[in-house]
């Protein structure tokens, strides 16, 4: 997961901790918290309100929860924290835009700003804020904002935050991870960071003393998320092991992905980056010998040569990683046949869209067109 966004904020009294990354929210709120709460304080020291609202009516309530419990002093004196925990009404949604809510959390605002004794403190958590609306901009002023989202896997280079992440969980659990076995880790877990964080505590419990993960151990041991059964199926193509693509088709089609998104988030990249590299290697001397030589090996080579490349989200350079994976996998097939498999993919995104033909089959059709040997064809 990426790093926090953050907004200037005038109070370190107030905190506001957002996101689409569940998991992340409630981690960094909980140790807001802890961190804020009067030491010795115990169960008195804080309070907590849920703010999963069933319906507008009852998001009412909870910001009329809120206002009180921040306007009622500490117990036997000292501090407190309040915490709004898992607002679920203040996004973009049909209980987030009536007016109970709307109006509920504007009095929670005008509490704030109203100011309130130095040792009260406010912690916000929630999924989404709705930055349209002017309580945004107020909460803004009175609040450190902080934003936790999930990553775009739809988008290329999604993988190097979460990495990141991965590589930080790594070294509190002092683990070292060979050659690609944490980017492994990763593509299979996708971009659930609770998955993430339990698939590395379970590897640790697993290797005991032994300190150093190999790809066999992620393998062995890691859930496939939908994330990673995607990868699994582009790792599949690229070792041609057709039997294995076939089953994890299976698996996402029975737990009813859609037959484009598979084609178009997994068997197109997979394609396309086995033919880029197959043409980039044939046509020109990049050093494949290890990452870091390839990584400058196409950055020594002329834009005419690589403006076809894919970049990372932010376009500062090319998403070196995909590619290095494919020049191995790229030896498998030959240039006639990674053309001809690109072709067979638009062909196969026309009859999904247009024919009434079994989604399934014309899957199938085309992972044994991609994948059978030439002589098991003809």
């Amino acid at each position: 997961m990426p790093p926090p966004k953050k907004t200037a904020a005038s109070s370190s009294q107030f905190h506001v901790i957002v996101g689409t990354d569940e998991a992340r929210v409630k981690e960094v709120a909980l140790k807001m918290v802890q961190r804020l709460t009067p030491e010795g304080a115990g169960d008195f020291g804080n309070e907590i309100i849920e703010g999963q609202a069933d319906n507008a009516e009852h998001a009412g309530r909870i910001c009329a929860d809120t206002v009180m419990a921040l306007q009622t002093l500490p117990f036997f004196g000292g501090g407190k924290v309040v915490w709004l925990k898992g607002a679920s009404f203040l996004g973009d949604s049909v209980t987030g835009r009536a007016q109970a809510s709307v109006e509920g959390f504007e009095n929670i605002l005008d509490v704030l700003e109203s100011g309130l004794p130095p040792d009260i403190k406010f912690v916000l958590s929630a999924g989404s804020l709705d930055k349209r609306r002017t309580a945004y901009k107020r909460l803004s002023k009175l609040a450190a904002i902080e934003v936790y989202d999930k990553p775009d896997t739809s988008r290329a280079g999604w993988e190097e935050a979460v990495i990141a992440q991965a590589s930080v969980k790594a070294r509190e659990l002092g683990l070292a991870f060979e050659s690609g076995a944490l980017e492994l880790l990763v593509q299979m877990a996708g971009d659930d960071t609770r998955q993430l964080e339990n698939e590395m505590e379970k590897i640790d419990l697993y290797l005991g003393e032994r300190r150093r993960c190999g790809l066999n151990t992620v393998r062995g041991m890691v859930s496939l998320s939908r994330a990673g059964v995607i990868w699994e199926i582009g790792n599949a193509i690229g070792a041609r092991d057709l039997r294995r693509a076939l089953e994890l088709l299976g698996v996402l089609m029975y737990q009813g992905q859609n037959a484009i998104g598979i084609l178009l988030g997994a068997i197109v990249p997979k394609v396309r980056n086995l033919l880029v590299i197959k043409e980039l290697t044939s046509r020109n001397k990049v050093n494949t010998m290890s990452y870091n030589s390839f990584s400058s090996g196409l950055d020594g080579l002329p834009p005419s040569v690589t403006a076809h490349l894919p970049r990372k989200k932010d376009g500062t350079g090319f998403n070196v990683y995909p590619l290095f994976l494919a020049v191995p996998e790229a030896r498998k097939f030959s240039l006639e046949e990674l053309h001809e498999g690109l072709a067979a993919c638009l062909d196969a995104n026309l009859k999904l869209v247009t024919t009434q033909l079994d989604d399934r089959v014309v899957m199938e059709r085309l992972l044994v067109g991609l994948l059978a040997p030439r002589a098991r064809r003809a």
